[in-house]
């Protein structure tokens, strides 16, 4: 029997809904493929159709999370903003978006953003990376800097959104103050250090 795309999505939904009650139960170690599945009230067969890892989920749930915190960015930018500030707002859009997450984004971010892991066309992190990078270059070229960014702008700033993740999601302070602050100076850092403060004169 044929089905259809309103099954497959409803299916799909219903894996992610697992997924994200899973985790925040059971924790991310313990949330297997196969619990997942059982969650979902599907085969674990038929959950691989779908996602072929766990942190092919997580990746899936983290993804549409920053794609609504893209939208929340767009409308909340101002012409007149500075880089730092545009950069301070898209991050921290992200961060609020992915707040239901955090019990399980620290471990899962270990893995499917590592730096040390080789990057390849389906690797779970590797589409979140790609469309967060274009949306930043994007800002930069309207800040007035050139749309092809060296590979060490590119793998600093990377470096720096990760580290700013990992240490938000497991950052206990009111409000979460202290991952403001540290993304606020990384922020004067990355673009001190990299030469793009010079060029977003108006």
């Amino acid at each position: 029997m044929r089905v259809t795309a309103e099954a497959k999505t409803a299916t799909r939904q219903r894996i992610l809904e697992a997924a994200t009650s899973l985790f925040a139960r059971d924790g991310w170690q313990d949330a297997t493929t196969r619990a997942i599945a059982l969650e979902a009230g599907i085969a674990t067969g038929t959950l691989f159709n779908y996602f072929p890892t766990k942190e092919a989920v997580a990746a899936a749930l983290i993804a549409e999370a920053l794609e609504r915190a893209a939208e929340a960015f767009r409308a909340g930018r101002r012409e007149e903003d500075s880089l730092e500030a545009d950069l301070f707002l898209l991050i921290w859009s992200g961060l609020r978006s992915l707040r239901d997450y955090r019990n399980f984004l620290g471990p899962a971010a270990e893995t499917i953003f590592s730096p040390l892991a080789r990057q390849t066309a389906d690797s779970p992190g590797d589409a979140i990376r790609a469309s967060h990078l274009e949306l930043v270059r994007t800002i930069l070229v309207s800040h007035r800097y050139p749309s092809a960014l060296s590979t060490v702008t590119v793998q600093l700033y990377w470096t720096l959104y990760v580290g700013v993740l990992a240490f938000w999601a497991a950052d206990d302070s009111p409000e979460q103050e202290d991952s403001l602050a540290l993304l606020d100076q990384s922020l004067k850092m990355f673009v001190g250090s990299s030469g793009l403060g010079r060029r977003t004169l108006r």
